[in-house]
């Protein structure tokens, strides 16, 4: 068996799975212990996680991070939680009444364009060498100081109707500069609503140049020709630089 050297490979992560539990999968796979990716997603969140296999990979994980992400996200309103997603205590319900179509939309129009947005209390930023959610979980919160994001794109992906009653759902396409959390995004719909709000649903579907088209998914990762498959879908650190030119 050749053995690897480098390579980029695109996952579709599946829902309960961690990022770093992919990064793990992958070493073995190709038994390469030089694996990084470029973006955590939660483990509720699906989508394209770009991982990085060997050294002349993984160099080129600071520049991955900086081009835009797309993703799909879905809000319930009528219901805020402590982490802003399905993980945490519900802080608040409130019913959600009648919202117009014209309602949201200037609600989300406030939300475009270039802006401060504070990170979540619960995240893996870092203080003191320790994510921000090892601080929450034990009662301490730190708050780190709002960060300059670009939000791209903020529109309905299922029409411009109104919403009523105590809990609805509401989907939204994003596109926005590195850095940005949805989960924040969504806790402060949901306020400028007026009924809060936690994001139930989250889909990562473009990272910069990379598509979720055509990735990895989790039948190919137990696969009996898993590595097979991988190599089969890898893009050489050639390829990824022309694209990026």
């Amino acid at each position: 068996m050749a053995e690897f050297q480098a390579g980029i490979f695109l996952v579709d992560k599946p829902a309960g799975m961690t990022s770093f539990s992919i990064v793990s999968r992958i070493r073995r796979i190709l038994g390469v212990k030089k694996v990084g990716h470029a973006g955590t997603l939660d483990p509720f969140a699906t989508g394209l996680l770009v991982v990085c296999v060997g050294r002349p990979a993984t160099k080129l994980i600071s520049l991955f991070m900086e081009g835009e992400k797309e993703y799909l996200a879905t809000l319930c309103l009528g219901i805020a939680t402590e982490t802003f997603d399905t993980e945490g205590e519900i802080t608040c319900r409130k019913p959600v009444g009648e919202l117009s179509g014209e309602d949201i939309e200037q609600c989300l129009q406030q939300f475009r364009g270039v802006q401060l947005q504070i990170p979540p209390r619960y995240s893996a930023l870092k203080h003191k060498g320790k994510p921000l959610y090892y601080y929450a979980r034990r009662g301490i919160y730190i708050t780190k100081e709002a960060r300059e994001i670009n939000i791209i794109t903020l529109e309905r992906t299922n029409g411009n109707y109104a919403l009523s009653g105590d809990e609805v759902e509401l989907a939204l396409k994003v596109v926005c500069s590195k850095g940005t959390y949805i989960r924040t995004l969504g806790s402060d719909i949901g306020e400028v609503l007026g009924c809060g709000a936690h994001l139930v649903g989250l889909r990562r579907t473009r990272s910069g140049p990379f598509s979720v088209n055509n990735s990895l998914t989790a039948d190919d990762f137990s696969a009996a020709d898993a590595r097979e498959r991988f190599l089969a879908k890898m893009l050489s650190v050639e390829e990824v630089c022309k694209l990026l030119q």
